[in-house]
């Protein structure tokens, strides 16, 4: 809605928040999270493809890859056909979905704990928080904030619970152990079928990602060519889809949600305490580097609460997490969820910082009587 209302993408909507310059680095983390996902997306079509018709992987990557490059360099053209056929074709391949999971019998619901409980939410909220920095780029073409507001959040929340729980349904009906959700949505009758038309649309979601990682670079470098950055976006993700193996993508996600759960928040409220007519989306809009340490204090408290945990290489971030948890007493199990400690840390921190300046430029437009 926020984009709605200034008509610009997401990234350069940030210049209002932290400066034309500070912009550039949720501008990074964007387009790395665009490529990651773009990534997995194409591992994904390719992947559930292969195993629907026992084939080789690798050309459907590049087919993939391929087709949402090519949506992404057209964006309009594509937008129109999927609004036309895709959209259906997912409806009726979920709606069958649905009706061959709940026509047996599912097992009972198993006891768990709240710190499982709580660690399954946070990967849930990490899920659409991460498109949270893309939305902007299509809600600018809304006609009004409002349906900007209600489109994405009914249209989106609507499509993240029903997949969400057509999986948990799948896994549990038709699962068995060292299976995952496509074994376990290919076992449903004339799931290939079904597989195969969700593979077809899921292009979107590539496309998305790369034709985002696009528009967010030219809050960097705007005299770059759209089309020519979306074909960089297409081919690097193309490229990672055949080298890199993201069968384990779960740390992806909750550091994804460590980074934008707290800037949602920071965004979000220092939006609407900022009187209306000073969010400054120009190429010269001053710094506010004050704004980043709410942002930086809810990613610290999203660690603190739950550290992303991370094997190999990259294991010495999670031992750094942890030992500051211990330094702190806060236990490794605590039972809170890592995305609204966050979410609260960076809203009130947000709020503490910004009420002062916004009173004063409240009272200071009161007595000159200016806008």
């Amino acid at each position: 809605a926020t984009s709605a209302a200034e008509r610009v993408p997401a990234m350069v909507l940030l210049r209002g928040l932290l400066g034309r310059r500070a912009s550039a680095l949720p501008t990074v983390l964007n387009l790395v999270q665009c490529l990651g996902w773009a990534t997995f997306e194409i591992v994904v079509i390719a992947e559930a493809a292969s195993r629907a018709l026992d084939a080789e992987r690798w050309p459907f990557v590049l087919v993939a890859g391929v087709l949402a490059t090519a949506m992404a360099v057209r964006p309009l053209g594509a937008v129109r056909v999927l609004a036309r056929y895709a959209v259906w074709v997912a409806l009726a391949s979920v709606a069958y979905l649905f009706f061959q999971v709940l026509s047996g019998p599912l097992p009972g619901v198993q006891t768990g704990g709240a710190a499982s409980f709580w660690s399954a939410v946070d990967v849930v909220i990490a899920l659409p928080v991460s498109w949270f920095p893309l939305a902007g780029d299509y809600t600018r073409h809304a006609r009004s904030t409002r349906t900007a507001l209600v489109g994405s959040a009914v249209g989106y929340g609507a499509a993240t619970v029903a997949m969400f729980t057509l999986g948990v349904l799948a896994l549990s009906a038709y699962g068995a152990v060292g299976l995952d959700v496509i074994d376990a949505l290919l076992a449903v009758p004339l799931g290939l079928l079904a597989v195969l038309l969700l593979v077809s649309v899921e292009l979107d979601e590539v496309f998305a990602n790369v034709y985002s990682g696009a528009v967010s670079s030219q809050n960097l470098v705007a005299r770059l060519d759209r089309r020519v950055l979306a074909v960089a976006v297409g081919t690097v993700a193309t490229l990672l889809a055949l080298s890199v193996d993201i069968a384990s993508y779960e740390p992806f996600l909750f550091l994804l949600g460590a980074v934008f759960v707290p800037l949602a928040g920071v965004l979000i409220v220092a939006y609407y305490l900022v009187p209306r007519g000073s969010w400054d989306v120009s190429d010269t809009a001053p710094g506010r580097p004050l704004l980043l340490l709410p942002w930086v204090a809810g990613f610290a408290a999203y660690q603190l609460t739950l550290p992303t945990f991370f094997t190999g290489s990259a294991a010495g971030w999670t031992a750094w997490w942890s030992a500051r948890q211990a330094d702190l007493g806060i236990s490794a199990t605590n039972g809170l969820s890592a995305s609204l400690v966050s979410l609260t840390v960076a809203t009130l921190l947000t709020a503490a910082v910004t009420v002062p300046g916004a009173l004063r430029q409240r009272r200071g437009t009161a007595l000159t009587g200016s806008p």
